[in-house]
């Protein structure tokens, strides 16, 4: 009996299986790094909604020093962001923001000083 042939096949076969492995997992990693971009562009749109209300509040603020906040801005429909009620601390005022882009949540906390009109800091938090 032949077994030079059997063994010939049998590689073939493991041989295929490897590549038909390799190429699957290849393709399905490039099918879910098509999700984290899609996710990564969400987060980039709910940040900019985030950061549009920020900056409309501090517009608010300079015009106004006892704007209290408590809106909902909509900056493209459907498109909202919200200015959470204004914190203050002694010359400090606290902006708090929040925007939701398809699923994806941002909330900014920033903290504004009044008297010499400059930011304190600028941060995203997952909670208020």
């Amino acid at each position: 009996m032949n077994t030079q042939g059997y063994i010939a096949i049998t590689s073939a076969i493991i041989i295929s299986l490897l590549l038909l492995a390799i190429t699957f997992t290849v393709n399905l990693s490039s099918f879910f790094g098509r999700f984290n971009i899609f996710d990564s562009q969400t987060k980039e749109i709910s940040y900019a909604l985030a950061e549009a209300c920020v900056e409309k509040a501090l517009l608010n603020l300079v015009q106004n020093s006892s704007y209290a906040g408590n809106e909902t801005i909509t900056v493209k429909t459907p498109d909202t962001c919200d200015i959470l009620a204004i914190e203050t601390n002694g010359s400090q005022k606290i902006i708090k923001t929040s925007a939701i882009f398809d699923k994806t949540k941002t909330n900014l906390r920033v903290v504004f000083d009044t008297t010499s009109s400059q930011i304190i800091s600028w941060e995203e938090v997952s909670v208020f």
